[in-house]
């Protein structure tokens, strides 16, 4: 077997071909090594971070002032009125509208939510500068209607028109289109 192996290392392509197929081989498990032993830190890391977030998911009070809703509370700590939705969660409200004056409430820490597309400063649909409401009307789909099917424009109409409870509008209001 020696004499075999050895009578096949004496061409020089075999002896070139088996160095470069060790190579290959170090350099692939080598690799293969580094990524296993980072790649388990890392879901470890992930899995601590999450932990940390649950732990520390429950921040500072807010004790809520007359003409506050869980919309411009959020606009007041993340800057954003969208996470709404994570103060209602993290204060176990079942109706978000449903929220009094002195009642203290949790705000939790979490990432702000920012509207998703391209904001633009012209339009090409013409708005109207009023619109009457009419019965089964809310913001959202008045929203839809006349900026292009952005539902989320919504804000904006309720802030135009000082409303402090943007669910409570009715039939033959007029209002302001920004």
């Amino acid at each position: 077997m020696w004499k075999a192996l050895q009578n096949r290392l004496r061409s020089p392509d075999s002896f070139v071909s088996m160095i470069l197929g060790l190579a290959v081989v170090l350099v692939v498990g080598t690799l293969i090594y580094n990524y296993a032993t980072k790649r388990v830190p890392q879901i470890q890391k992930e899995a601590e971070q999450k932990k940390a977030e649950e732990q520390a998911a429950l921040g500072q009070k807010h004790t809520v002032a007359a003409g506050e809703s869980l919309w411009s509370i959020s606009e007041r700590y993340y800057q954003s009125g969208y996470n709404w939705v994570d103060l209602q969660k993290a204060n176990n409200l079942t109706d978000a509208d449903a929220i009094e004056v002195g009642q203290e409430l949790t705000v939790p820490k979490v990432t702000p939510i920012q509207p998703q597309g391209e904001i633009t400063s012209t339009s090409t649909v013409a708005k109207p500068q009023t619109y009457t409401v009419v019965h089964g009307d809310t913001l959202w789909d008045i929203s839809m209607k006349f900026y292009n099917g952005d539902g989320y424009q919504w804000s904006k109409i309720a802030q135009a028109n000082g409303l402090a409870n943007p669910d409570l509008i009715h039939a033959g209001n007029v209002l302001t289109l920004p």
